[in-house]
């Protein structure tokens, strides 16, 4: 019964992020959801500035913080190494959800693009960054990020090993091509309003501090081989360095 209730817990921990992952390309993209990046709560725009910012900043922390060594180290205590990740990941769906559900609208409008191919090379750009975020996860192992390959290995009582490291494909480009794709479809805005420059701003700077630390427990684990590959490969803008050799990114 535990092993189904492991596998189970995952399951749904895995259908939340998925949830909140579609519902973050509509709130971004202001696409066929109740509340988006402009049509959220009105309020004073002091009020506003400050409550985004707060849920922008809650995400980064805890979606940071958890995902630390120390941190996981002392979370082990508590939680069964089998349904970390899915814990993980649960919690930061919930967070996205607090942030959709709470965000306040800030309808001042920094840029509107007209030109009809102008546009249209944006939504491009847009719908290319979360392809490029979705097929980056696959190129790791995306059931492994997301808790499935955990809970399915101790549901069938085998030991969890670790995934290999390797590079392909858009890992040959850059070192992070999920987190390059995020920064695409974030920016990539027709009518860029002053909340959605906020939520662009706030997640962009998240992320740069977010790959510092992750390369930085990278190296920790890997050593050599990720050394080698972080000066073959740029971190996030495509700037062609040395070729890379048979290896391959961890996620």
């Amino acid at each position: 019964m535990k092993r189904y209730m492991t596998l189970g817990y995952g399951a749904a921990a895995y259908l939340l992020f998925l949830a909140a992952f579609l519902y973050l390309i509509g709130f971004v993209g202001n696409l066929a959801v109740p509340r988006s990046v402009d049509r959220g709560l009105a309020a004073p725009i002091t009020q506003a500035i400050l409550i985004n910012a707060a849920l922008v900043a809650l995400f980064g922390v805890q979606h940071s913080v958890m995902a630390r060594p120390a941190f996981k180290r002392w979370w082990a205590r508590f939680v069964p190494s089998s349904i970390e990740r899915s814990t993980y990941v649960l919690l930061s769906s919930v967070v996205l959800a607090l942030l959709y559900w709470q965000w306040r609208t800030m309808p001042t409008v920094i840029w509107d693009v007209r030109l009809p191919a102008a546009r249209a090379v944006l939504w491009v750009l847009f719908w290319l960054g979360w392809a490029i975020a979705l097929l980056a996860t696959f190129l790791i192992n995306h059931f492994d990020l997301f808790g499935l390959r955990q809970v399915y290995l101790a549901s069938r009582q085998k030991p969890y090993t670790s995934i290999e490291f390797r590079v392909r494909l858009l890992y040959r480009v850059v070192r992070h091509p999920l987190m390059l794709g995020m920064v695409i479809a974030f920016w990539a805005a027709p009518v860029m309003t002053a909340g959605h420059l906020l939520f662009s701003i706030g997640m962009t700077t998240y992320i740069l501090i977010a790959t510092q630390l992750e390369e930085r427990d990278l190296v920790a684990s890997l050593g050599h081989q990720y050394s080698d590959y972080r000066r073959e490969v740029s971190m996030l803008l495509p700037i062609p360095r040395r070729h890379t050799t048979g290896m391959a990114r961890q996620g």
